[in-house]
């Protein structure tokens, strides 16, 4: 049975932590969730990533929407727990332009 996305608020406004599958199916509500995650904080939002299993290109422009929508509302969007095989595909889009990565957390 395929699994969906999860995401758990940790801190409202502050701290989501994402798991299961950011894929396509799920790319409505999460985006969604990160719209109304963004707007109603302040400050950094982070995002704890280390549970997803897959991202596809919907998945990442979802985040490459919410990282932009921080930035209008100056505010700044962290992904933490970033596997390394998603953090060479953030630096090869150059989605670390718009995103800033919790240092410590990425290898390779």
């Amino acid at each position: 049975m395929a699994r969906g996305l999860n995401i758990e608020i940790i801190r409202h406004g502050a701290e989501l932590e994402l798991t299961g599958r950011l894929d396509a199916r799920a790319a409505h509500g999460a985006r969604a969730a990160l719209q109304e995650a963004v707007t109603s904080g302040c400050g950094d939002l982070v995002l704890r990533l280390d549970g997803l299993e897959i991202w596809d290109s919907a998945g990442l422009g979802v985040l490459v929407g919410a990282g932009r929508l921080a930035r209008r509302v100056e505010r700044r969007l962290v992904l933490a727990g970033v596997q390394p095989r998603e953090a060479r595909l953030i630096r090869a889009t150059r989605l670390s332009r718009t995103v800033s990565m919790e240092a410590g957390e990425l290898v390779g």
